[in-house]
């Protein structure tokens, strides 16, 4: 059976003086096309003071993208970070090109990795939020896989779009209270839990950080029960549905921990309002593990990136053991030996199990009844 070839995409940046980490944000952007199985063909990208407001890069800019896909062959072109629905449109009309923004892609990855019935509602409903107001200039990327969310492939003309508005309204409106239904019965589930005692910790932190490899290795050691194991994959947002599981330290000494989605950069707005029910498992939380890549470059950004996140989701205030993760991949003076445990912190392998014993008694010892 042959392989669908993949899309081929061109990624567009702007530099802002905004104090942001321009080239990690542009390897961002590539890894999230590769996580979307997209092949990226090459990127063009401009320095500006601020963006250009009808079309984000400079006129003569996105001259030289015309002219570069012209001569490549590009299936869809990638902004580094969200449109507005009016740049959206004048961009659809010069480049007639489908056309992705951060947003949009993240969305997509979402939808791809969605399994769970309530994950799935989630992302529809998040992506049909985005989608609502950028009608007019989305035809072009809703179409290009023959899908999108129930509104490709529409002719153009007012009456068409404002038929497509009234359907996705109409579903919003439905995804809602569905999801508010399955929000109220994971309220009963965790007052349930609330209610035995038994304290709760929440795997929290950047996407591909290594929660899941960290859950999998607990669960190895303190279950040994594979059908409880979480998926593991070296890929962005691998794990979408909020999973607990019970660990058991023996001698009475039990914890309830859930594994949440990955935080990251610009993460949509849409998105953590869509999963707030399932972060909420984050903000109930008597403990936080912080899990952070030490063998990242640009750890200290994640770190900020996902205490913002958790400030906005209320759960700010709740203690944190932060785990540095990949700490093997580190050289240090020392010669790397691990665990290190510094007051709240932990310097371990998740993957290789060095730090393990250690992580769960400064767990119990922060939580423990």
């Amino acid at each position: 059976m042959r392989e669908e070839p993949k899309e081929r995409a061109l990624l567009l940046g702007v530099k802002l003086n905004d104090g942001e980490d321009f080239v990690r944000s542009m390897e961002e952007l590539a890894n999230l096309a590769v996580a979307c199985d997209m092949e990226v063909e090459g990127q063009i990208t401009q320095n500006m003071e601020r963006p250009h407001s009808a079309l984000y890069m400079g006129k003569g800019k996105l001259s030289e993208v015309k002219a570069y896909l012209e001569q490549h062959p590009v299936d869809v072109v990638i902004f580094d970070r969200s449109l507005s629905p009016s740049q959206l449109r004048n961009l659809e009309q010069i480049l007639d090109c489908a056309i992705l923004d951060r947003t949009s892609l993240i969305l997509e990855i979402f939808a791809e990795r969605a399994r769970t019935r309530e994950a799935r509602l989630q992302v529809e409903s998040a992506r049909l939020q985005y989608v609502l107001p950028r009608l007019t200039g989305m035809h072009k990327a809703l179409s290009r896989q023959g899908g999108g969310s129930g509104v490709a492939n529409k002719g153009a003309g007012e009456k068409k779009l404002e038929l497509d508005r009234r359907r996705i309204e109409k579903r919003i409106s439905e995804l809602r209270k569905e999801l508010d239904r399955i929000a109220k019965e994971r309220e009963t589930q965790r007052q349930k839990r609330q209610g035995s005692g038994i304290p709760r910790v929440a795997l929290v932190g950047y996407t591909n950080a290594g929660k899941s490899t960290l859950m999998n290795k607990l669960l190895d050691k303190y279950t040994r029960d594979a059908s409880k194991k979480v998926l593991e994959k070296n890929m962005l947002f691998a794990t979408l549905d909020t999973t607990v599981r019970r660990i058991s330290m023996g001698g009475g000494r039990d914890f309830l921990l859930s594994d949440t989605v990955g935080f990251i950069h610009q993460l949509p707005t849409a998105l953590i309002k869509a999963f707030r029910s399932t972060l909420e498992e984050a903000r109930e939380a008597d403990l936080l593990l912080h899990v952070l890549d030490y063998s990242d470059e640009s750890c200290r950004m994640q770190r900020e990136v996902t205490d913002m996140t958790l400030k906005e989701l209320g759960a700010g205030d709740i203690p944190v053991i932060y785990v540095y993760n990949k700490a093997d991949l580190v050289e240090t003076a020392d010669g790397g030996k691990l665990p290190r445990v510094i007051g709240h912190k932990i310097y371990m392998s998740a993957k290789t199990g060095e730090g393990i014993p250690e992580l769960v008694e400064l767990i119990w010892n922060m939580c423990g009844k």
